[in-house]
């Protein structure tokens, strides 16, 4: 460890024309009087993200056979076993809050929304909408309030299509954002990468000084290499390491998100923004090493991302069948399309891997991101075919700053246990204690 007099703050920026860079945890952030009783560890943040995924996965091929430890990862969930120690698979719960009320017809496909907060959304197509709030903004008012950003909302797929009406006489902001500060206001979710880039790290950039810099195929380092060199002067050889490795990432993404661009440029697709991928693969990584670069910084500690839209056609090429994801989930009991559609959702597991490969090969202080974070992905369907909501899958990954144990398979009764009770008890971890949230009905034992 490299010590100095004075420590850097936790929040460094190296500022140049337009562009403020903010950087990693680093040793320099450690105060010199705090060794030897007080590590790193303990001036770690936990960060959180929540992801939705619509349409529910393939029954027979997500639950464990076995409970506790020691089961066997299957068929979808099999690209988690390097992760094994870092992820808890729950079976059995109930999203009673994707269920329409007694009497009212039409929730189902519309209530996205619900995924966070565990609360049925008022049937409106107006604007009279109402929702609950949701855990992720929750956890932004305790632990986001002192980040550039205290909450970062991502997608993956362009809501900006539709009608005001989604169908069955709800609004489409039930299922645009799983995001809502207030039971009125839903967050929008950010499908361009490199508008998701400049809002980290653009810093008062203007559209002209932007625009040059991708003409002249400028990178934000440019504008602070001479800041960095002398920076990098001052600190320690890891400390040298561990910026050059995060300059590295920078670098990367910006190389990918110009040929985004350029590709988008020269052959837009109909209702995709400018410099968005073509590729859902390539969509998917470059939001997650957005997302892990802000993790790093410490811009925020906050995230959600919606993987797709409900009842979206799209498919998926990279995950090896060509059906559509809503198509596909419908897949009539047949053993065949029922094994097809098990094929598209692990590769949308094998995404959520990716993820959380990078965190954890992102040191933060004297752990890894990953063992500082909380990754709940899950689902508001089970058996889609039928539009079930009980027995749906969600899986939470990540150490919780140690205080979420993973390499286990919580199974619980079907019918029994709502969701609500998995949203009270990730808040829990966050140090905020809440007795209920939407449909709840106590806190799931064993988690922490």
């Amino acid at each position: 460890m490299f010590l100095t007099k004075k420590h850097l703050p936790r929040r460094t920026f190296l500022r140049g024309a337009g562009v403020a860079l903010a950087l990693p945890f680093l040793d320099a952030m450690v105060p010199a009087r705090a060794l030897g009783w007080q590590s790193a560890a303990a001036q770690a943040r936990t960060r959180f993200t929540g992801i939705f995924v619509p349409h529910g996965m393939a029954p027979g091929y997500w639950v464990p056979s076995t409970e506790g430890t020691g089961f066997e990862f299957p068929m979808i969930l099999k690209p988690l076993e390097p992760f094994r120690d870092s992820t808890v698979v729950m079976s059995g719960l109930w999203s009673k809050s994707a269920e329409p009320p007694p009497g009212v017809t039409g929730a189902d496909h519309w209530v996205a929304s619900a995924y966070l907060c565990a609360a049925k959304p008022k049937k409106t197509a107006g604007a009279d909408i109402l929702n609950g709030v949701t855990i992720d903004q929750v956890i932004a008012r305790q632990i986001g309030q002192d980040t550039l950003l205290p909450s970062l909302q991502l997608a993956v797929e362009d809501p900006g299509a539709n009608s005001s009406n989604c169908g069955e006489g709800y609004s489409c902001a039930y299922t645009n954002s799983i995001s809502w500060p207030s039971p009125t206001r839903p967050l929008p979710m950010e499908i361009n990468p490199q508008v998701v880039f400049q809002r980290l790290f653009g810093d008062g950039s203007t559209q002209e000084e932007r625009a040059r810099r991708r003409r002249e195929d400028e990178s934000i380092l440019d504008a602070i290499s001479t800041k960095l060199g002398r920076f990098k002067r001052d600190v320690g050889a890891a400390d040298r390491v561990r910026v050059d490795q995060y300059l590295d990432d920078v670098r990367e993404i910006e190389r990918r998100l110009q040929i985004a661009a350029r590709a988008s440029s020269a052959a837009p697709a109909a209702e995709t923004p400018y410099g968005v991928p073509e590729s859902f693969d390539e969509h998917i990584k470059l939001q997650f090493d957005l997302l892990t670069l802000a993790f790093q910084a410490d811009i925020t500690r906050v995230s959600t991302l919606l993987y797709a839209r409900d009842l979206t056609g799209r498919s998926y090429p990279e995950s090896g069948t060509t059906i559509s994801f809503h198509g596909g989930s419908h897949h009539a009991e047949d053993p065949k399309k029922i094994e097809e559609y098990a094929i598209l959702n692990r590769y949308h597991v094998k995404m959520l891997a990716y993820f959380l490969e990078r965190l954890q090969k992102a040191q933060d202080g004297d752990g890894t991101l990953l063992d500082h974070s909380v990754v709940l992905y899950g689902s508001n369907m089970g058996n889609s075919n039928q539009h079930l909501h009980h027995d749906v899958p969600h899986v939470l990954a990540g150490g919780g700053s140690g205080a979420l144990k993973g390499g286990r398979h919580l199974a619980f009764a079907s019918k029994t246990v709502p969701t609500g009770n998995l949203l009270v008890s990730i808040l829990e971890l966050f140090g905020v204690r809440e007795e209920t949230i939407g449909d709840s009905t106590g806190r799931l034992p064993g988690l922490a």
